[in-house]
């Protein structure tokens, strides 16, 4: 991981935001001796999978795993491997640990690179089929047993399974009890335990099926063994297993005897695409590793469908194919304002778009004093919203530009002096004000060292802003507010500017999310602490008892009734921002100039996310039933002060 990441990964689990997970499949379509000769190498796919790995290491960095299956081994030799790493730079240590195995091989003349077989026999990943996953930890710990991929064993290949997924299942308990009544006996680890032996049960169902046909049928062990691998039906297997899961995912597997599948949710809340040829398919979570990986244009990179699974079987074929009833499509939005990698063309534009439809929110902040004002973005993954904002921002000003000039022209009044005045000044500008500075890091454990620390995150370039000047930074998003009153407004402070606008790209972030990413607890949101304070100085506080109540109500009849709504109903977004304001606003400094927060309107959200219409953390509308008990859980939970997840 870079140290610029490594930042971010600190900055944002101090602000409660980490998200989801990504994966990665690679499935050779040709003998190891086919990449040998036309790549040089027969770990071309192996390769591949790093790299598809590597331009995702924006989606996890708690832990990185890897699994792959050989086809065709002999009896006796294994042909399933798993290989996990939960310390600093997982990604880099699973990879450089596993080709430091390679090169002992090679050392010891027990592999010879040009020859695939000896690759093949002698190295644990010298596969056709390989399976990665990138962890960001939402539930289950931290440790290497709660990384992915996680493996079902048995003496069947048909029964053998390793699986990984970017999810959040809201109903791992029903699952749990499920699996309770047909007699087995679930560890209650997380949901990707429980999504493990639902499909593992279906699978040996699956199995035992087929197996109990072929049997009455006189065929020796190893034909009955083929015909099993041939018939296996995965979309069949996935469609039974699926029945009750309620959440957001892309859920990866292989099986033993070489076959793979790719699940993705009915809502399309969680990502996932494809790609094919006539020597690969590949899965990621994002479309843009695919094309740069693989040399790919965009029409080449598939969606899979939401509510579909991707199946390829051992013979090579492809299939996609639903398997569970359509549900409306609610794809999350915050995968294209922060999640994803910005350079994927529809995100680039996207949150270009973002930042164009804060324009007028903007101006009317600085009140058209452009000659007066600097504006600049913080974090990095803001800039291309920057750029959208400042594009829009130019346009309005051409426009103001050339109304004066043709009111001048008019009225006689032009003269080379106001020409230049009106051009060659007064435009939007566009400093580096803000930089990244220290590398601060995980293992500073004490919370009044780390809270130090993070006030110097960032450094300022001094002399950037005048005293006077309005300045404006872009933000993705605010979730509790902390980096903002810890360090971001704290060092802007230091270059005296008349007034500070925070821009965010983002909406209010006001409910719990049960999908995937890591916002879970109500009560540290800070727009959801600004709206309950404006109900106690209003005195209106008996409204959090009345919501209590009912969202115990709602809990009980398994109702599907955002109660935590009528928080925020008595007020605008503009009364919740304001006290947004006095609550981050830094204390014990000299600095007495005035701050502003704009947040992204919902309506311009959805002009600029037109297919990801997933705003449930905005609006606390969900797409599923289970999100409407976790947005009720956890307003129980905050108002009787019992800490932790919802769900």
């Amino acid at each position: 991981m870079s140290d610029e990441m490594m930042d971010e990964v600190v900055e944002r689990r101090d602000s409660l935001l980490t998200h989801e997970c990504g994966i990665a499949m690679v499935r050779l379509l040709k003998p190891l001796s086919y990449y040998q000769e036309k790549y040089g190498s027969a770990l071309w796919g192996f390769t591949q999978l790093f790299l598809l790995m590597e331009k995702q290491h924006n989606r996890g960095q708690d832990g990185a795993g890897v699994a792959c299956v050989k086809f065709d081994m002999p009896p006796g030799d294994p042909y399933m491997f798993r290989e996990r790493n939960t310390e600093p730079n997982p990604l880099d240590r699973v990879f450089g640990q596993l080709l430091g195995r390679f090169k002992d091989l090679v050392s010891r003349g027990e592999v010879h690179p040009e020859f695939p077989d000896t690759v093949k026999q002698h190295f644990d990943f010298g596969a056709e089929l390989y399976l990665g996953h990138l962890r960001y930890g939402t539930s289950g710990g931290y440790g290497v047993s709660a990384c992915h991929p996680y493996f079902r064993r048995s003496s069947w290949p048909t029964r053998n399974l390793a699986l990984c997924g970017n999810f959040n299942l809201t109903n791992t308990r029903e699952l749990n009890n499920s699996l309770i009544a047909i007699g087995q006996h679930p560890i209650f680890a997380s949901d990707t335990q429980a999504v493990l032996e639902k499909v593992g049960f279906f699978l040996d169902e699956e199995h035992e099926d087929i197996y109990r046909f072929l049997r009455t049928r006189g065929l020796s062990g190893e034909e009955i063994s083929r015909r099993i691998s041939e018939d296996l039906d995965l979309t069949r297997v996935i469609t039974r297993a699926s029945k009750k899961w309620d959440g957001g995912y892309a859920i990866a597997g292989l099986i033993g005897n070489g076959d793979a599948f790719v699940a993705r949710d009915p809502s399309g809340i969680r990502p996932a695409f494809y790609f094919q040829n006539d020597e690969v398919v590949a899965v990621a979570s994002e479309r843009a590793p695919l094309m740069t990986v693989f040399d790919l244009q965009v029409p080449q990179v598939k969606e899979i469908p939401p509510g579909n699974v991707l199946v390829i079987k051992k013979r090579g074929t492809l299939s996609v194919a639903p398997f569970t009833a359509p549900m409306p499509r609610s794809s999350c939005s915050f995968e294209r304002i922060y999640f994803s990698r910005g350079n994927d063309i529809d995100i680039y534009q996207e949150r270009k778009a973002l930042g164009g439809g804060l324009a007028d929110q903007v101006i009317k902040a600085i009140d058209h004093d452009w000659a007066h004002t600097v504006f600049n973005f913080i974090p990095n993954t803001a800039e291309v919203a920057y750029y959208g904002l400042m594009s829009t921002l130019r346009e309005r000003r051409r426009d103001e530009v050339k109304k004066a000039i043709m009111d001048a022209s008019r009225q006689g009044t032009l003269t080379e002096a106001m020409v230049d005045d009106l051009i060659l000044r007064n435009w939007p500008r566009g400093e580096k004000v803000v930089s990244k500075d220290i590398k601060l890091r995980t293992f500073i454990g004490q919370e009044s060292l780390r809270n130090q620390l993070a006030s110097h995150v960032y450094d300022i370039t001094y002399g950037s802003v005048q005293p006077g000047d309005n300045l404006v930074c872009v933000d993705d998003s605010i979730v509790r507010g902390t980096t903002l009153r810890r360090s971001i407004l704290r060092i802007l402070a230091r270059l005296n500017p008349r007034k500070i606008v925070i821009v965010s790209t983002a909406p209010q972030i006001r409910y719990p999310d049960c999908y995937g990413i890591d916002m879970s607890e109500l009560g540290k949101f800070i727009a959801f602490e600004a709206a309950v304070e404006l109900l106690r100085e209003r005195g209106q506080a008996s409204l959090l008892e009345e919501v209590y109540r009912a969202c115990a109500d709602e809990i009980a009849r398994g109702g599907t009734v955002n109660q935590v709504r009528k928080i925020y109903e008595p007020f605008t977004p503009e009364e919740i921002s304001r006290k947004i304001v006095d609550r981050v606003r830094p204390t014990g400094i000299e600095w007495k100039g005035e701050i502003e927060i704009i947040f992204q309107t919902i309506e311009n959200l959805h002009a600029a996310l037109p297919n990801h219409t997933g705003d449930w953390y905005f609006t606390g509308k969900y797409p599923t039933p289970g999100g409407y008990r976790v947005v009720n859980q956890a307003y129980v939970n905050y108002y009787e002060k019992h800490e932790g997840r919802a769900y």
